[in-house]
């Protein structure tokens, strides 16, 4: 039966595979040259798509690449070499970009693919481990990725090498991305499904209640009356307005019990009277992250939309922002 070696001996053997591995990082960054900036201007010019791929390991590598450079506003996929000589190559045009990985430089199926490239004229960018390769020397753009050694004691599977690939992706994809002026708001819009995308894309507009949900007396309104919409409405507040309609106050459930508590005759007390003239608003137009904002900073949980004229036009509860995943 085989015997695992002590706790001390597995985090030393982990901490060599770090230390290898960022000691490969190192390596190839300090081969960093005027190739990795064409490469970059490749990806900048290209009409089309960029098409990377690569076999076994590098293949997965590959992929993520493809996945980093697609969601960083450089349209991108993967194209599995052994698939494109048995009619993917139609995926290709004539405007697009190739990365090829391959460690060795010299995988066949990647190779099958050099004629068709060469043929339309279509620009190649290779990532290889050996710069004197087939691979490297036709390509349009090499980039060195070779390492020392990889971080598997045999010196076998595929671990450095593969580190250090994956980050000269994303060296690219980040150089392209800060060059083509790519920004927060347009990661958002290939991401909506996530945290960020729906605090850049949801508007307060999208959540809000509006018509007969929103909860609204005028000044005038009697205290029993504004509790009876309060309730009804089930925002725990209500805006008051004036004749014209413009919103000058709010009454919540917590302003009832400080005016049952000090007035004299309640059931006789209106809105003007008791009303609290410090009722914050936000405006349909804005993201729904900032109504979260407002609503943390003042500690409450519901925020009324106004009009350009100061119309309350709308209501938004706390709920709804997390319902949404605003936060």
């Amino acid at each position: 039966m085989m015997r695992r070696a002590t706790n001390s001996d597995v985090i030393a053997l982990a901490n060599q595979v770090f230390k290898t591995e960022s000691q490969a990082l190192a390596h190839v960054a300090s081969k960093l040259d005027d190739q990795f900036v064409k490469a970059v201007d490749l990806l900048l010019a290209c009409k089309g798509r960029v098409v990377v791929t690569g076999m076994g390991k590098s293949g997965h590598i590959a992929n993520k690449i493809a996945a980093t450079l697609a969601s960083t506003g450089t349209p991108a996929f993967f194209v599995h070499p052994g698939e494109a000589s048995h009619g993917d190559l139609g995926m290709i045009t004539r405007d697009d970009v190739v990365v090829a990985i391959s460690n060795s430089g010299e995988t066949q199926e990647v190779l099958a693919l050099l004629p068709m490239l060469k043929r339309f004229n279509i620009p190649l960018i290779a990532m290889t481990g050996k710069p004197e390769s087939t691979l490297a020397k036709i390509a349009s753009a090499h980039i060195d990725v070779g390492v020392e050694k990889e971080a598997c004691p045999l010196g076998l599977a595929p671990t450095s090498s593969t580190t250090a690939t994956l980050a000269m992706g994303d060296a690219l994809a980040i150089a392209a991305l800060q060059y083509r002026g790519f920004t927060a708001e347009d990661f958002a819009l290939s991401h909506p499904g996530g945290t960020l995308g729906k605090r850049l894309l949801i508007l307060v507009s999208d959540l809000m209640h509006t018509g007969n949900a929103v909860p609204c007396v005028t000044l005038e309104t009697l205290l029993p009356d504004a509790i009876t919409e309060i309730s009804a409405k089930t925002f725990g507040i209500t805006a008051i307005v004036d004749k014209a309609g413009k919103m000058c106050g709010v009454f919540s459930d917590g302003d009832i019990r400080r005016a049952i508590g000090k007035l004299k005759d309640p059931n006789n007390a209106a809105m003007q009277q008791i009303m609290s003239a410090t009722g914050k608003t936000i405006m349909q137009h804005q993201l729904a992250a900032e109504a979260l904002e407002l609503m943390e900073k003042h500690k409450i949980t519901s925020l009324f939309i106004i009009d350009a004229t100061h119309k309350p036009i709308g209501i938004i509860h706390l709920h709804d922002l997390l319902r949404a995943g605003i936060t």
